[in-house]
């Protein structure tokens, strides 16, 4: 006879969102004494296993949940002492006086974080915190995913952790379910309840961390320019961290015209810009990875963050802040509140939709919605005019190799200067004015995409080659393991590649989840004379690019079984 499995609360990925939320109900609980019991259910084989970001945070959610996180160990690289905003050209890099950019982007006194530590950190000081909480039953399950969500009389009754469910054992009910994932399967509970009326969109952030013979730390570049010259959307980021390691990355829109963007390879041609060359030059690579990052912002947040049984946080509801890079504080206040909000509804045993319901009017009266409102129309800026970064940035990276960017654009001279400046005071009014356009729509990225697009040709800096790394190398840094059996990437009707495989290689190109991957995982075969999509599953980092690229929608990334993926520890 089989047991149904219920907690009153079940967390749905091992987050910096979740892991705040259970910390901050443990506190709670203990003031109130109130009994409870809680289950978080993690995908990779350890929680940060499958964690991957920048990262530069703010401290000030750090700082309120965990006054004493110094005694507790928190895992910082580096206090950020020097910030910079930089514009690469293909040989010199300039430095923008911080009086010509965003006081955003000036990160001085932030934290620099190896977001893998942080999360294993907060799994830690939960289990020894629920120590002193008798009153709280939590349980903590590494390698079990959520495979599907259980819908019940109208709500969120828990979830599948098999994809093959046949008993109630490969069920977990729960009164409450939060998630926190990156649409694994929270894109599930919004479509259900139709929460979103703009889609959200997407960038992949690619990201090395590289032993160096110097000393970084403390310091941070955010950059625009080389490699993305073509017009996509997106820029890079170095961050110095303790110990001579160094993170190298780019966060790069997945709405780029370019259907063989590859940003993997955009990564290699980063790290051949002169500047990077010299820091990573006769240093040694230690991770790769790539991870999706939600960047709709405002008009793709959900029409309701809470629905009967359900919450959203983190990057499943789409909190991050793309102007000013800000994501994490975001998803751990989204956990904060949620705690607060949770913890009145177990006292008064009552947590139908109504008690949920103050989670979503004390989020839009914080810094998180608040700045996203105030910053609705910054993505949205770059796609309605495609020159602020297809003519004028080219031009402006033209400038810095000149020797000096004003002059080396004048001198380049754009084609309408008039048109320029029109453009960019309209560009000023959305991102920095608070000019009122009215409500955004996006399309979804892949319906950006141009067949016929070829990126124009820069020459490539000079470079030693030794730090350049293909996908199929770049995979090893990832440290990707799958036990038998894990078939994770549904192809829906391989009739359908086989007719995009077509018209993309009659354009002279691949198609995009080939050429967009970021870990050689996707391909094609000549299987009895007939070009077909193939995968090898095996070296997928799980990073989800694929299926948003894909121009047919004819792809979905799952959750993987047993812990198998990438290890990002340390990245």
């Amino acid at each position: 006879m089989s047991t149904r499995i219920e907690y009153d609360l079940l967390l749905v990925g091992g987050s910096p969102s979740n892991l705040t939320l259970a910390y901050r109900l443990l506190e709670l609980a203990k003031e109130s004494g109130k009994e409870l019991s809680i289950a978080i259910l993690e995908k990779g084989k350890d929680f940060g296993s499958h964690v991957m970001s920048g990262a530069v945070s703010h401290p000030h959610i750090v700082e309120k949940v965990w006054p004493n996180y110094k005694d507790l160990g928190f895992p910082i690289e580096a206090v950020c002492t020097e910030s910079n905003m930089s514009v690469l050209g293909l040989q010199k890099k300039w430095d923008l006086p911080s009086k010509y950019y965003p006081k955003s982007f000036d990160k001085t006194g932030y934290f620099i974080l190896t977001l893998s530590h942080v999360t294993a950190w907060l799994a830690k000081v939960l289990q020894d915190k629920a120590k002193d909480v008798p009153n709280v039953a939590i349980d903590l399950f590494t390698g079990f995913a959520a495979h599907g969500v259980v819908f019940e009389e109208g709500r969120v009754a828990g979830v599948k952790v098999s994809e093959e469910a046949r008993s109630e054992e490969d069920y977990v009910y729960a009164r409450v379910t939060c998630f926190g994932d990156k649409g694994f399967i929270s894109r599930d509970v919004i479509d259900h309840f139709k929460l979103r009326d703009c889609p959200q969109i997407w960038s992949v952030g690619v990201k090395e961390v590289w032993q160096c013979n110097e000393d970084y730390a403390g310091k941070v570049w955010h950059t625009l320019g080389w490699p993305l010259l073509e017009g996509t959307f997106g820029g890079g980021f170095v961050y110095g961290m303790k110990d001579q390691r160094l993170t190298v990355g780019m966060v790069i829109s997945l709405d780029s015209r370019d259907p063989n963007m590859n940003p993997q390879q955009k990564l290699q041609d980063y790290k051949k810009h002169p500047w990077i060359q010299q820091m990573i030059g006769s240093g040694k690579l230690l991770k790769y990875g790539a991870a999706l990052l939600p960047e709709g912002g405002y008009y793709s947040l959900p029409k309701k963050y809470s629905v009967p049984g359900a919450m959203l946080l983190g990057d499943a509801l789409g909190v991050l802040n793309v102007k000013t890079l800000a994501g994490i504080d975001r998803a751990m206040e989204c956990g904060r509140v949620a705690a607060e909000v949770l913890h009145d509804a177990f006292i008064k045993g009552d947590v139908s939709e109504a008690a949920l319901a103050p989670y979503q009017s004390r989020l839009q009266d914080s810094f998180v919605v608040k700045d996203a409102y105030r910053d609705r129309y910054f993505r949205y800026t770059f796609m309605e005019n495609s020159r602020l970064l297809g003519q004028y940035l080219p031009k402006v990276a033209r400038g810095v190799d000149t020797g000096h960017p004003v002059l080396g654009v004048i001198k380049s001279g754009f084609p309408n200067p008039f048109q320029a400046a029109a453009d960019g005071l309209r560009a000023l009014a959305l991102m920095e004015k608070g000019k009122d356009i009215g409500a955004i729509k996006y399309k979804p990225d892949y319906q950006h995409i141009q067949p016929d697009f070829t990126a124009p040709h820069f020459e490539e800096p000079q470079f030693d080659k030794s730090t350049i790394y293909s996908r199929a190398d770049a995979v090893f840094y990832a440290s990707t393991k799958y036990h038998e059996g894990n078939k994770h990437i549904d192809e829906f009707n391989a009739d359908v590649c086989m007719k995009c495989i077509k018209a993309y290689e009659a354009l002279g190109k691949t198609t995009p989840c080939v050429a967009d991957c970021t870990a050689e995982v996707h391909r094609i075969d000549v299987v009895e004379g007939l070009r077909r999509h193939g995968m090898s599953l095996e070296n997928c980092v799980h990073c989800r690019t694929c299926e948003i690229v894909c121009p047919e929608v004819n792809l979905r990334v799952k959750p993987t079984e047993q812990g198998s993926g990438p290890d990002f520890m340390g990245l």
